[in-house]
């Protein structure tokens, strides 16, 4: 199995992404980092599993990214209503 850089790459960005984000929300109460955090955990996890072997069009591998993108938009909606109110 030939480790693919971009995958590796994609792994290590969306754990520092994953990890910044709650940091930012540990010091500073910003709702939308937790859901960036979150967002992004799961496409760490959806980048691991194609690490390990797991073919990136599995179904499990799409499902956990589109989780990751609502996940994220979720927080975007919620962030931009908390302004506009």
């Amino acid at each position: 199995m030939a480790v693919e850089l971009v995958t590796v790459m994609n792994f290590l960005l969306a754990l520092i992404i994953l990890m910044l984000g709650l940091w930012v929300y540990r010091a500073k109460k910003i709702g939308l980092a937790i859901y960036v955090a979150l967002g992004f955990g799961l496409f760490a996890v959806s980048h691991a599993l194609v690490l390990l072997g797991t073919n990136s069009a599995d179904i499990s591998i799409i499902i956990i990214r589109a989780i990751g993108y609502l996940v994220v938009i979720y927080g975007l909606i919620r962030a931009a209503m908390e302004i506009t109110s």
